[in-house]
């Protein structure tokens, strides 16, 4: 994927980093919305055109019309952010400043598909997109959106799944106390955080000087030695 890393400072003076969503999970994201909208469509002709007639006729290409530009605007205006074929593909968007779309937004980016789509196939939006590094079309530029991957937070550590490790050496109860604490704290810490605190206390198990998830596991297994379980 194209895809790189840009900062974004929120109005608190939050430092973000976002990871733009380049051109290829972004065209398989709109082939699943255009794939939506066709077979809504085709459902709406089947059920309204045999019922009203010509009056169905007329109902479906206001139907069409909203389809065509309305269906991304709610849905980025939503909780999620994201049409549904955006949130399959794990995007959304976002502002610049990394703070959900407003309507105004949402309302420029998308009316602006109509310069996007010339000279024809989105030819101008893909040649944008391959030039900037934050991989914006036209009507992200106007709008100062972005089109994001979503974060995926690195799973924490459950101590259920921490084997025991027999102490190398013989902890006084200050020390004991720290990985008992330690080990309470681990479901609630980031894992590079908790890598960096259990390297701090390695020597417990006898990896001083390394660092990592193994050495985590491994401190941890003390902690759940100390607390008394031992198989």
């Amino acid at each position: 994927m194209l895809d790189t890393v840009v900062e974004a400072e929120t109005p608190e003076g939050i430092v973000l980093e976002l990871h733009p969503a380049g051109l290829p999970v972004r065209f398989f994201a709109f082939l699943l919305d255009w794939l939506i909208r066709l077979v809504t469509l085709y459902a709406v002709a089947m059920v309204v055109i045999n019922v009203l007639g010509q009056m169905g006729t007329a109902f479906w290409l206001v139907v069409a019309f909203a389809l065509e530009w309305f269906y991304p605007i709610a849905f980025e205006l939503g909780r999620s952010g994201a049409t549904p074929g955006k949130r399959t593909f794990g995007l959304r968007v976002v502002m610049d400043n990394g703070l959900p779309v407003t309507p105004a937004a949402s309302f420029a980016r998308n009316l602006l598909r109509v310069a996007d789509f010339l000279p024809f196939g989105y030819g101008i939006a893909i040649v944008s997109m391959l030039l900037r590094k934050d991989c914006k079309r036209l009507g992200d530029i106007a709008a100062a959106t972005l089109v994001v991957h979503e974060p995926h937070p690195a799973p924490r550590i459950t101590l259920e799944k921490v084997e025991p490790v027999v102490p190398v050496r013989s902890l006084p109860p200050r020390d004991q106390a720290a990985l008992v604490a330690l080990a309470a704290r681990a479901p609630t810490l980031t894992g590079e955080r908790l890598n960096e605190l259990a390297a701090l206390a390695a020597s417990v198990s006898g990896d001083q000087g390394h660092t990592g998830s193994t050495v985590t596991h491994r401190v941890l297994g003390v902690a759940q030695w100390l607390m008394g379980r031992r198989s």
